[in-house]
């Protein structure tokens, strides 16, 4: 197989796997509460995402699945990363469902602070 397309593919790999250790990262700092090193991870995400996203990855794998000999190799290599890429999809949608709530908490924390009725003032110490 092509060193040069079994680096890209390895490299994909261990893209992926970044990927996943930023975004449980980024879960940390979201339950912590900790917006400087989230706002930094957003940064390492979106680089890693642009990479794994490439048109140039995509055809290096589209090259080599054509070839007999590399097809088995590329596939098996492809497979770890789209296996990696579902395990980051769920972590992704785990933090998206911890912003949610958090930004429902603070929504409803507004509201009963902006809210007019008096019994509301009593209420937020029973909350």
């Amino acid at each position: 197989m092509n060193k040069f397309n079994t680096d890209h593919l390895t490299q994909a790999v261990h893209k992926a796997q970044a990927l996943k250790l930023v975004l449980n990262s980024e879960f940390d700092a979201l339950k912590q509460q900790d917006l400087n090193t989230f706002e930094t991870l957003q940064a390492q995400k979106l680089e890693i995402l642009h990479f794994l996203a490439s048109e140039e990855l995509l055809e290096k794998v589209k090259s080599h699945t054509d070839d007999q000999d590399n097809a088995a190799t590329t596939a098996t290599i492809w497979d770890q990363v789209v296996a990696l890429m579902n395990e980051c999809r769920d972590l992704h949608r785990r933090n998206e469902i911890l912003i949610n709530h958090k930004l429902e908490t603070i929504r409803g924390a507004l509201q009963t602070i902006q809210s007019p009725d008096p019994l509301n003032s009593i209420e937020i110490y029973d909350r």
